[in-house]
């Protein structure tokens, strides 16, 4: 008996050998692109991480009840610009070496009010609401020490009250605050103040440490934490 034979003269074996080869090819082929995806996305990924991110440690308790001590967040310089809520990251090297975590309260020409007697903050006028802080805002530090008038820029005869102060942020600064007001070395501390926009070193935008806390750091309300 002779194979049987198609019009090209393949027999039918020859037929499912090249069949069989074509199913290696293309198995190949899928395995190639799906390995190629995969390394362009560790790429990618790593990129991100050395040029736009960095993977910052949370240490200490002044931004409780948010962020606790081990916390470790996501920030990036690519955000876009600082605004009321943002939770950064910054350098205060008169005050130590370590990064800062804070909470923006004030953005370059806004006028801050805080009431250390009702623990209440305004901007321009209006009182926030605060529903990320630990307690009210009762610890003024040195803000309202008269030997600190000048980093402050306060005029005593007009911005110092009854237990009230009030300030304004000087171009291209922030005004900082821990979400543990009452715990918290932020811009109320000399050696802090007004922070240089130049000296932020980026904006957290996700928690990824511990595991069950894992994801966006700010709630569904917007920047309240």
């Amino acid at each position: 008996m002779f194979a049987k034979k198609d019009r090209r003269g393949q027999t039918e074996d020859q037929q499912a050998q090249q069949g069989q080869e074509k199913k290696q090819v293309s198995s190949l082929k899928d395995t190639y692109d799906w390995v190629h995806c995969i390394i362009v996305a560790i790429v990618v990924c790593v990129l991100v991480f050395v040029l736009v991110a960095r993977v910052i440690d949370v240490r200490g308790s002044s931004m409780l009840p948010t962020l606790v001590n081990g916390d470790k967040i996501i920030i990036t310089e690519l955000a876009g610009g600082y605004e009321y809520g943002d939770i950064v990251v910054l350098r205060a090297e008169n005050y130590r070496p370590d990064p800062l975590v804070k909470r923006v309260i004030g953005t370059a020409g806004q006028t801050l009010e805080i009431n250390f007697v009702e623990g209440t903050v305004s901007v321009d006028g209006q009182v926030l609401d605060e529903p990320y802080t630990f307690e009210k805002t009762y610890d003024s530090y040195h803000i309202m020490d008269p030997l600190y008038y000048d980093v402050y820029g306060i005029d005593p005869t007009e911005d110092v009250g009854e237990g009230w102060v009030r300030v304004t942020v000087p171009e291209g600064h922030i005004f900082v605050m821990g979400d543990n007001r009452n715990n918290s070395s932020d811009s109320r501390v000399s050696t802090i103040a007004f922070v240089d926009t130049r000296d932020v070193l980026g904006k957290a935008v996700f928690r990824i440490y511990p595991f069950y806390k894992l994801g966006a750091i700010y709630g569904t309300g917007g920047r309240s934490g």
